[in-house]
This record gives structure tokens, C-alpha cells and sequence, in this order.
């Protein structure tokens, strides 16, 4: 079981946190660092001091670290066109060393479109299709040979389908709930699929769901990688986890029934339910970003455990 570092600055980060953060996903034997993509932040945070790009700080880095995998839950199809997306990624591929992933979605948060003037098409899913084929079909041109798309929403010219990614191929991560559009397009675009926040039960059905979908596509439904993501709070004892709950806002009983939370014990026990679905990486998301002390804690009593 891969476990992996997901975090979601737009509650409120620096890239001086985040570079902290991932330098001891990295110390601490996690195998990637993620983050999310959005421009506003929900619930009650503040937000402050602002917004950092999902692509930027990937960039810095990935000049930053060396060994752990990097990439984005999710990036939002809405915030860039696919041809500079194709760009983006592949130069902090590049900037890396091949330690890039892209998780594309559709886009679903209104109010940071509003807040930011970005637009906020009614037909986003047809939009992501053309743009998985876009970005993918960029990578995947020959260098020397050019590359056209000509779709409903974007149209592209004799493009030099440059740069290339360090990766002769840039893993793509498709997520969500949908019942049949999106297992179709996972087994379509996808190298690994994840469902977000969901219930061992809710999971399982969903990666059936894929499977099929993967076979009816002509694909091997074990090509995939199948993953979650989920919130995280482990302690040492029930006053650590509550404390760790306070600290972000949640309660306990809510944390253990819809995340990963409790002792490391029961955090190891509730992983092996996932693990059963065939899930075989989980993305940890911290919500508070200065309590290290946790990731040593999750490292040293639940990844050793895994591994």
C-alpha cells in the first residue's frame, strides 16, 4: 500500500509551508507529495495569506526534492487551456526528473470561478474529454511530427507537440462518484483511478464500476492503479486524535466513520478494508500543515506497517 501526502493550500499556505510539508513527505519515506487545485478556500478558513498555483509550486518543487512523486487533486479542466496544460506539465516534468503525475477533473467550485473571473462552462465534462485527448495525444505525438484536434470546444493546428514530458509517459489520475461517464473515461485516459472520500462499501462498488468499464473499452481492468483519497488523524492516544480533530475543526466519531482516524492500529485495520476493494494507495489529507509531528507519527507507526 502506497501512501501518499495530499494537502489542500487553499485553506491557507505559503509555499514556504508547503516546501516544509514535502520536504518531510519526502524525509519520511512517503512515496508523493500532492496538493489540491483550487483558488478559494470553503468552509470557515481564512484562506490567508492567499492562493498559490498547484502548477507553480509543483515547479519549485520539483527543483526541491528528490525522490517522492508529485502531482495534483485534481487540477481543474476550467483554469488553463489543454495545449498550456500539455506545457505546463510537461516542464515541471522535465524540472523533476519524471516524477510528475496529472489528476485532471472537470472543475465543480463556482465560487472561485466567480471570485477569480474565470469561466464556468455549463458543459464541463465533454470539455474534459476533449481535453484528455488533447493533452495525452500532445505527449504521445512524435517529436518532428505535428498534431491536430479539431473538437467542439478547442481546435488545434499543426501543433509542434512540444515540449515532451521526462516521462515517456506522464501517468494521468481520473477521479469521482459518477456511476458512468466517468468510469468510462478512467478506462479511456486513465492510469489510475480515484475515488475521493468514500465509504469502503462506496469504493468498491465504484471500482467495479471501472473494471467493467475497462473491459467493455477492450482493456485490462489490472492496468489501473486504484486509489482513495482520504482525511487523516492519528494519535498515540484518544486525547492526541482529539486533539489532532480540534485542531481541524472536525470531530472524532466523524473523523473514524468517513476517514482514517484513531489510533495507528485502527488506522492499519481500516486501511486493510481498502485494501480489499483492490485499492493499493491512499492519499492522506492533512489538513493542518504545521503538525509534523503527525506525519512522523503516521510514518513511523502506520507506513511502516504497509510497507
Amino acid at each position: 500500500m502506497d501512501l501518499r501526502v495530499f494537502t489542500e493550500p487553499q485553506q491557507g499556505a505559503t509555499y514556504d509551508t508547503l516546501l516544509t510539508v514535502a520536504k518531510a513527505t519526502e524525509d519520511l519515506g512517503f512515496d508523493a507529495f500532492f496538493r489540491s487545485d483550487h483558488y478559494l478556500s470553503m468552509g470557515s478558513a481564512d484562506g490567508l495569506p492567499g492562493p498559490t498555483d498547484a502548477w507553480i509550486t509543483l515547479a519549485g518543487l520539483a527543483r526541491e526534492t528528490k525522490r517522492i512523486r508529485l502531482g495534483t487533486l485534481m487540477t481543474a479542466g476550467t483554469f488553463r487551456l489543454p495545449g498550456v496544460l500539455a506545457i505546463q506539465v510537461a516542464q515541471v516534468d522535465q524540472m523533476s526528473g519524471g516524477r510528475v503525475e496529472l489528476g485532471l477533473g472537470a472543475g465543480w467550485f463556482e465560487e472561485e470561478h466567480k471570485a477569480y473571473g474565470i469561466p464556468f462552462p455549463k458543459e464541463k465534462f465533454a470539455r474534459l474529454e476533449e481535453q484528455l485527448e488533447i493533452v495525452t495525444g500532445l505527449w504521445a505525438t512524435e517529436t518532428g511530427k505535428t498534431f491536430d484536434h479539431h473538437g467542439t470546444y478547442y481546435d488545434l493546428t499543426r501543433s509542434p507537440a512540444l515540449p515532451k514530458p521526462a516521462q515517456s509517459k506522464v501517468p494521468v489520475l481520473i477521479g469521482g462518484h459518477g456511476a458512468t461517464r466517468t468510469p468510462r473515461l478512467a478506462a479511456r485516459f486513465a492510469d489510475e483511478f480515484n475515488m475521493p472520500f468514500a465509504s469502503v462499501e462506496d469504493t468498491a462498488r465504484q471500482f467495479d464500476r471501472v473494471r467493467d468499464a475497462a473491459r467493455e473499452a477492450g482493456r485490462d481492468p489490472g492496468d489501473l492503479v486504484y486509489s482513495n483519497a482520504l482525511v487523516v488523524c492519528v494519535g498515540k492516544d484518544d486525547q492526541e486524535v482529539a486533539r489532532r480533530a480540534a485542531a481541524i475543526g472536525r470531530e472524532v466519531d466523524e473523523l473514524k466513520a468517513n476517514g482514517l482516524a484513531g489510533s495507528p492500529a485502527e488506522v492499519v485495520d481500516k486501511i486493510g478494508r481498502y485494501a480489499e476493494t483492490g485499492c493499493s494507495r491512499i492519499y492522506l489529507q492533512v489538513l493542518d500543515l504545521h503538525d509534523l509531528d503527525h506525519l512522523e507519527l503516521i510514518s513511523a507507526r502506520v507506513r511502516s506497517q504497509l510497507s
